[in-house]
Parts: structure tokens; C-alpha cells; sequence
């Protein structure tokens, strides 16, 4: 399966788009939970051909890179006004890419950060990208999320940005139990991910699924999480999808 890269910002693509097959009553889930073998290997083809740059990783979009870590450190800030007791020894960055949340967010307020990615080529990368802090990275681990289980109890912080879309909803809410198994006492999830206005929305061309927020709670309910804040991203350009924060803790 595939899921493990910096999936980069997406453009709004319109209706009529033959890269695009938008939701009917469930078809876009149906179609890649009954070819998911295809759905996560074109993924892996997508990928593999992109460069291992921040433009790369991010479609193009670097110029926003600023702002959305902006964005993330003022969630962060108000996590830790939410959860004053909430450690920052751990972090773990899924779909890490070639470590730019890592270098930008993660490593500067957690003591030690691990980093899972399928591509390998990103997570070579991520070792030199990363720079001097890289000695803080505990463990680069090369695999997708489907794939992926987090050691019991380890983390203090699970953050998923951009890479979430290239689960089924099956696999999604597997690996979301998986990470809430991962926690440390008080430990939290963050989501961040593209939102489609009201139809989930296939991708055929980077092979993911741009979920609407109806749908991401209920996987949330499925995976038995509680959202305890939720953040839209601001100041990105209109023309892109909205990017929604969740905070997540286990119910």
C-alpha cells in the first residue's frame, strides 16, 4: 500500500474534470476499497517520480510552506493552553517526505522525532534536509502507514499532514486505532488534511481521496477518537481546498 509522503496542497478541480471522480452515493470509496492494490501502487508510481524538494513534495505550492507551519505552530499553541500538561518528548511525523514538518514544527519543540515515509528516496533525503537535528531523529522508518504500527505508548504527539488521503477508509481507521495504541498518557493526534466541500473526491492522477469533514469525523467515531479542537488553515489561496486541523484524543 502506499501512504507516506508530504502529499502536496491540491488545487479545487471542477466537475467536469476527466482526472477526477467525484462521490455517488459512496461509488468513490467503493471503487478504491475493490482495487486497493492498484489504488495504493499508482500512488507509489506517482511519487517516485517527483523530486525530493520542498516544491516537489508540495506541488509546487513551497511558497506556502511559511504559512503553513505558521498555522501549526499557533494549533500548537493552543493545544498546549488545552492540554497544559501535555509532554513534547516524543513526536511521530507520518508521510514525513523529506522532513520538512519535522525540521519546521516538530523538532524545535520535541526533544526527539521519529519520521515514516514509503518513499525512501524522500527519506534520504529528509537526512540531509533536516540538518543538524537530525541527530535528534530517533528511527527513519521506510513504509506505508497501512503497513505501519507505532510501538505502545511511545509518543506523545502522532502528526498526520497531508498523506491521510492515500488510505481507503478501512485502512484509515486501522491505522488511527493502531495510533491511538501508540500514545503516551495524554498523548494527542493532529490531522491535517485537504477538505472537499461535500463529496469525497478521487484523484486519478496522484491516487487519493480528498475526504469531506462529515466523512473524517465518522472515520474518527469509527477509530473511537474524540476530536477536542478543530482549526481551518488560513491565509493559503483560494483556489485550494480548505485544510482542516483536528486534534484527537482516545475516547
Amino acid at each position: 500500500f502506499v501512504s507516506g509522503k508530504k502529499m502536496a496542497v491540491q488545487e479545487k478541480r471542477c466537475p467536469e474534470s476527466k482526472d477526477c471522480v467525484y462521490d455517488r452515493a459512496g461509488v468513490v470509496e467503493l471503487k478504491i476499497e475493490e482495487d486497493s492494490k492498484r489504488f495504493y501502487e499508482d500512488a507509489i508510481d506517482y511519487w517516485k517520480a517527483i523530486p525530493s524538494t520542498v516544491d516537489g513534495v508540495m506541488g509546487g505550492l513551497a511558497n506556502i510552506s511559511g504559512t503553513d507551519v505558521t498555522g501549526s505552530r499557533k494549533l500548537l499553541k493552543k493545544v498546549k493552553e488545552l492540554r497544559p500538561n501535555c509532554q513534547t518528548k516524543y513526536a511521530l511525523d507520518c508521510g514525513a517526505g523529506i522532513g520538512r514538518v519535522s525540521k519546521r514544527l516538530l523538532l524545535p519543540l520535541f526533544e526527539k522525532v521519529d519520521l515514516v515515509e514509503q518513499n525512501p528516496q524522500f527519506l534520504e533525503k529528509a537526512k540531509k534536509y533536516i540538518g543538524a537535528a537530525v541527530d535528534r531523529v530517533g528511527n527513519f522508518f521506510p513504509t506505508g502507514l497501512q503497513d505501519f504500527t507505532p510501538e505502545t505508548s511511545k509518543y506523545d504527539m502522532i502528526w498526520c499532514q497531508w498523506v491521510l488521503s492515500h488510505l481507503t477508509d478501512s485502512d484509515l481507521v486501522s491505522f488511527l486505532v493502531r495510533c491511538a495504541s501508540g500514545l503516551s498518557d495524554g498523548g494527542l493526534i493532529i490531522v491535517k488534511e485537504n477538505i472537499s466541500n461535500e463529496e469525497s473526491v478521487l484523484d486519478e492522477v496522484d491516487s487519493s481521496v480528498t475526504r469531506s469533514k462529515s466523512d473524517f469525523v465518522k472515520v474518527f467515531e469509527e477509530a473511537h477518537l474524540k476530536i477536542i479542537e478543530e482549526v481551518v488553515q488560513d491565509s493559503f489561496p483560494k483556489e485550494l481546498y480548505d485544510v482542516c486541523m483536528f486534534v484527537l484524543e482516545p475516547r
